[in-house]
């Protein structure tokens, strides 16, 4: 037998053994993770096995593409305008609040260490520490499920995540959308230079023009299958031409998925499509992330580690100080921000958006952060979630039930 085909055979054991043993942790331990499926990257890439080569990436770049304009369609089906407004005003303002305060804090951490142990200058450190902030404000909703089956779906935190996790996203995919159009390369062949602010309205262009064109031509059609071909040829070609300028595919595409829900009257079936399809991109891209994991030349570690302890920080703190300053402490419980610790398959995507962003200051640092949050994070964050939701049902337990209830 080959040498190649025999570590083909070696990488595809260690991969189902991983699996096996992912699976038997998940359920016994209450795992979240999709970690095996990076783990198989990282023995795929060009770090080891070299399977998956840099020449077989670039040739596989355009799946990648709509994976990540994939992940950033399922966000903005959340921002159906009808249905946000019957949201209370105070929820956003929790969200928001723990959203803004983690990016701030994250962002200014990491930016000291760029510049005190990394040796960068302030200019060259900005773009990775803001980067880096916008990371840290995704949260997974996959504990969003425990809450649910503990707390029923009408708990006021199971609303609050929500929304939270949901405006996280928003908040991180803006500011990499807004990082990438001010740091755009310029290497466009047009009559004068184009300003930072034109080409942030170049990515919400083609965002709005790529959701009211596919309403306009398929927005009607009932098919499933007719359906997710168009949905994939929408995103396609909006994450596309955003990838082909040097700008966000995610960002264009979660704007082309807004526009959508709010104009086309076959809203549920578009999101049971995007959704239904989710799994599969959600493992490609788990697979190309760990493919495409190089270990920074730079000091890692200490940027790495810091931006873990600043995040775990952050989301606590800050979903508490939200909480606190809104009045609703009391309802959320003090450590509701430990239910937000969990990063998913977003925090990812915009890492592998930096990386693929023209030069970028310190991408594997950035990356290797993403990484690291998410094979750690994302294990421990259903433990997480329980710490948050058994005070809660111990406190409902206790509370005297109504004189002649006998439920």
């Amino acid at each position: 037998m080959s040498g190649p085909l025999l570590l083909i055979l070696a990488v595809a054991v260690a991969y189902l053994a991983a699996h096996v043993a992912f699976d038997w942790l998940a359920r016994r331990f209450l795992i979240i993770s999709g970690a095996e499926y990076l783990l198989l990257g990282i023995l795929l890439g060009p770090q080891i096995a070299n399977v998956l080569s840099v020449e077989v990436m670039a040739s596989f770049s355009p799946l990648v593409t709509l994976s990540l304009g994939w992940v950033g369609a399922i966000v903005g089906t959340q921002f159906h305008i009808p249905s946000l407004v019957r949201v209370r005003a105070l929820s956003y303002r929790v969200a928001f609040g723990e959203a803004m305060l983690t990016l701030i804090f994250v962002a200014l951490v990491e930016l000291a260490v760029m510049e005190w142990w990394l040796g960068m200058s302030e200019l060259d450190a900005v773009a990775p520490a803001v980067a880096l902030g916008a990371i840290a404000a995704v949260s997974a909703p996959a504990g969003i499920g425990i809450v649910a089956r503990h707390l029923g779906r009408r708990s006021a935190l199971l609303r609050q995540l929500e929304i939270t996790t949901a405006i996280d996203a928003l908040v991180a995919i803006v500011a990499i959308g807004l990082l990438l159009a001010l740091r755009h390369p310029g290497d466009m062949a047009v009559s004068r230079p184009i300003t930072p602010t034109e080409w942030v309205v170049i990515s919400l262009g083609i965002g709005i023009i790529g959701g009211a064109m596919f309403e306009l031509f398929l927005g009607g059609e009932r098919d499933e299958d007719r359906l997710f071909i168009s949905l994939a040829g929408a995103i396609i070609l909006t994450s596309g031409a955003a990838a082909f300028l040097h700008l966000s595919p995610i960002f264009t595409a979660m704007v082309m998925s807004a526009t959508l829900v709010n104009l086309s009257s076959n809203r549920e079936a578009i999101v049971r499509t995007l959704h239904s399809s989710e799994r599969p991109f959600y493992f490609v891209l788990l697979i190309f992330a760990g493919a495409t994991w190089e270990p920074s030349l730079r000091a890692w570690v200490i940027p790495v580690l810091l931006y873990l302890v600043a995040r775990a920080v952050a989301k606590a703190g800050g979903a508490r100080l939200a909480a606190r300053l809104t009045g609703t402490l009391t309802t959320l419980g003090p450590h509701w921000g430990r239910a937000l610790l969990g990063q998913g398959p977003l925090a990812l995507a915009l890492g592998l958006e930096y990386v693929r962003m023209p030069n970028a200051p310190v991408p594997n640092v950035v990356f290797t952060a993403a990484i690291a949050a998410v094979l750690l994070l994302d294990i421990s964050s259903a433990w997480m979630v329980h710490s948050v939701v058994e005070p809660l049902t111990a406190d409902a337990d206790r509370t005297p039930r109504p004189a002649g209830d006998v439920s």
